[in-house]
């Protein structure tokens, strides 16, 4: 039984999985979107949900936090400086998963694994403030 147990191995020792774990959230970090595996993304997808709301804060005891678990520091100001400053009103999902199929030696489910942009959210604003703006117009 499986009480109690919390994460995936992956088929690697502790230290191997933190190194890897650290390397596939610092890349996607740098570059917004990386190519995984399913299982892997799912397993830093809540490490990387926890990174973003810290980072949120902006402070300094927040940034030598992150330091600590990642090796870069152009990605922990990255995402300091100019990820989180992007969802200061969103509360949680902050990535997103797009399955793209089975590789074909293994036949693993591969995932673009992506931090949620907020382009959506300001263009149905901005839809928004143009329909007021063309009904004000008529008025």
């Amino acid at each position: 039984m499986r009480h109690r147990k919390k994460g995936k191995k992956l088929n690697r020792n502790t230290s191997q999985r933190k190194a890897l774990f650290k390397n596939l959230i610092q890349s996607l970090i740098l570059h917004e979107e990386i190519k995984t595996t399913e299982s892997k993304a799912k397993a830093i997808k809540g490490l990387t949900d926890k990174f973003i709301n810290k980072a949120k804060k902006g402070t300094l005891h927040t940034r030598r936090q992150i330091s600590a678990f990642l090796p870069d520091k152009k990605a922990v100001n990255k995402l300091v400086d100019e990820i989180a400053p992007r969802f200061k009103k969103r509360i949680s999902g902050f990535t997103r998963f797009v399955r793209l199929g089975r590789r074909q030696g293994d036949n693993a489910m591969i995932v673009i694994i992506g931090i949620v942009g907020m382009q959506k959210e300001e263009e149905e604003q901005a839809k928004g403030k143009k329909k007021k703006t063309k009904k004000e117009n008529k008025k």
